[in-house]
């Protein structure tokens, strides 16, 4: 079986999308986009390595996008698309494939069909192009404003895609030899070699994140691809003290007691994190942050769920809904439910519509219906993979 390395340009600065982080670093429901693409590549059994080339200052940024991916160490781009290209076409000289794919780091829909198109392809032909007709009308304007000028006959026209498929020394000899000059994708390199590029069929969801659009159409397209669900659920309590405040969801209210705790006494906030930490089998609280361990001791307590909100990214996961419910007779916590939800939205990086803060009484029964402490019970779902 011929081998086959795939190469990512992920080195573009995103600029047309307007957003100050690169957009193959961006968040798709729980996974970067650079992660999704290099997940699409890992699931082919015909691709052997995955080869990503970033930007200089992107490492950071890379590292967290990637989590737990076993792929190649990254090298860096250049100043063009094309040199980047190069560069990563070097990066593999001493593996020495028999085929590349080369892929936009920002197209995370490659489906397994048209990579096997195109590795087919490269058995006949020296490139593998994939490609989707031209559907719409063309018009010619010229002018400013623009006027239409003609119409453009569509026969025979394609929208070029990635992955394009190259026999590894042709195209790598191909880069060599136009060093410096301008091409628009890999495939218009070959062609200037000389090379025979056959033409396959892609897909229309593989598509080019590039605008805001574009973002949105990537974001609805995975929000309810399966996975695995895992339901959490936590209970706390905490007595009641001296003190003129009480802290839930981070949010500070004006009380006539306190609450007693090791930490910021944030029942609420600790309730979720229990939640969290239980959909994904990672004990609780106490488990990650001793209260025998003084460090912690009045430590704010959206430490506790950032942090299991990072175990859930770390795993590739995503939080689907989170239902919190707050018991007690006094304070009254209406006024507050929506600084609530955006608190504990801004701190797991969700939206506010994916949390419900709700409250109640014991109808002055038992300990809550006595005033002498607060409890709150809150479940999570979680999608992992």
């Amino acid at each position: 079986m011929a081998r086959c390395a795939v190469l990512i340009l992920a080195g573009g600065s995103g600029s047309r999308l307007g957003s100050e982080i690169p957009k193959q670093y961006l968040n798709l429901n729980g996974l970067s986009v650079l992660r999704r693409t290099i997940d699409a590549f890992l699931a082919h059994p015909g691709i052997e390595a995955v080869q990503v080339v970033i930007g200089a200052q992107d490492r950071e940024r890379y590292d967290n996008a990637i989590g737990d991916a076993d792929i190649r160490p990254p090298v860096s781009g250049g100043a063009s698309r094309q040199e980047s290209g190069r560069n990563g076409l070097e990066a593999l000289a001493d593996d020495a494939p028999d085929y590349v794919l080369i892929h936009d780091a920002a197209r995370p829909f490659a489906d397994s069909a048209t990579i096997d198109r195109v590795l087919h392809a490269l058995e006949t032909s020296d490139a593998a192009l994939p490609c989707v007709p031209v559907a719409d009308t063309l018009k010619r304007g010229t002018g400013t404003p623009p006027l239409v000028d003609g119409t453009v006959d569509r026969t025979n026209l394609w929208r070029a895609q990635t992955p394009q498929g190259f026999r590894y020394a042709k195209i790598l000899d191909a880069h060599r030899a136009c060093e410096g000059m301008e091409f628009t994708d890999d495939a218009a390199i070959a062609e200037h070699a000389g090379l025979s590029v056959a033409l396959v069929r892609g897909h229309e969801d593989n598509f080019k994140i590039t605008t805001a659009d574009d973002l949105e159409r990537a974001k609805r397209m995975t929000e309810n691809t399966s996975g695995d669900f895992r339901i959490g659920t936590g209970f706390d309590v905490h007595a009641q003290t001296d003190g003129d405040h009480v802290v839930l969801c981070g949010i500070r209210i004006d009380h006539s007691r306190g609450l007693e705790g090791h930490s910021d006494a944030d029942v609420a906030m600790h309730a979720v994190t229990d939640a969290l930490l239980g959909a994904i089998a990672e004990g609780d609280i106490g488990s990650h942050f001793p209260p025998s361990d003084d460090q912690w001791r009045g430590a704010a307590s959206r430490v506790f769920l950032e942090h299991a909100g990072k175990l859930i990214s770390k795993r590739g996961g995503s939080i689907g809904n989170i239902d919190l419910t707050i018991i007690c007779e006094a304070p009254k916590i209406g006024p507050h439910r929506d600084a609530m939800a955006a608190s504990l939205a801004t701190i797991l990086g969700i939206d506010q519509g994916r949390i419900s803060v709700k409250a109640t009484t014991s109808e002055k029964l038992g300990f809550t219906g006595r005033g002498e402490g607060i409890a709150a019970q809150a479940s999570a779902i979680v999608r992992l993979g």
